[in-house]
């Protein structure tokens, strides 16, 4: 780990890892939480998780793909700064206008990364890769920042799952002696 990646990962804990007890989206427990909304929010911690995670995107990639909410805002931050157009992907089909459930570009026929912000167990990046292939995507690869989960069950299950690399800037582990 090179000393920026060090630093970058001192701040987030800082801000986003809090200890107490927690109900997560799985209906589990946990006595740490990662909120990424605090390091999402924060301009300069924003942008060198966008620098640091535009090493992870390949030739082969021709858009990015934010799940709702978290991964809205670093997609975002990614596409400013490497020039790729994202899409903002919706849970769910919204009821009105467009009833789409990804906005923003036209996905049909492109290679996406999907940026999602922590996976602890991949529950709702699966269900939205699953949806943007309907759509006509193709996805070999997400990324997330933090991978909360296990290091190795949960890229194993995405890659035997639906063939797709699971890629994280941190990994649980890199917050524990922070």
């Amino acid at each position: 780990m090179t000393q920026e990646h060090k630093d970058l990962a001192i701040d987030i804990a800082k801000i986003a890892h809090l200890k107490g007890d927690f109900l997560l989206r799985s209906g589990t427990h946990s006595e740490e939480y990662f909120d990424k909304y605090r390091f999402e929010a924060q301009p300069s911690i924003l942008k060198r998780v966008a620098q640091q995670s535009k090493n992870f995107i390949e030739a082969k990639h021709e858009a990015l793909a934010g799940l709702e909410t978290g991964g809205i805002p670093l997609s975002t931050a990614l596409s400013l700064e490497t020039g790729l157009p994202t899409c903002f992907v919706r849970k769910e089909a919204k009821s009105y206008g467009t009833c789409q459930f990804a906005e923003g570009i036209e996905i049909a026929k492109k290679n996406l990364l999907v940026i999602e912000d922590v996976v602890t167990t991949g529950g709702q990046l699966k269900k939205s890769i699953k949806d943007l292939r309907e759509s006509g995507a193709t996805i070999d690869t997400a990324l997330c920042v933090i991978l909360r989960g296990s290091l190795e069950e949960i890229p194993r299950s995405f890659k035997e799952e639906l063939g797709v690399e699971l890629k994280w800037l941190f990994s649980k582990s890199d917050f524990e002696n922070i």
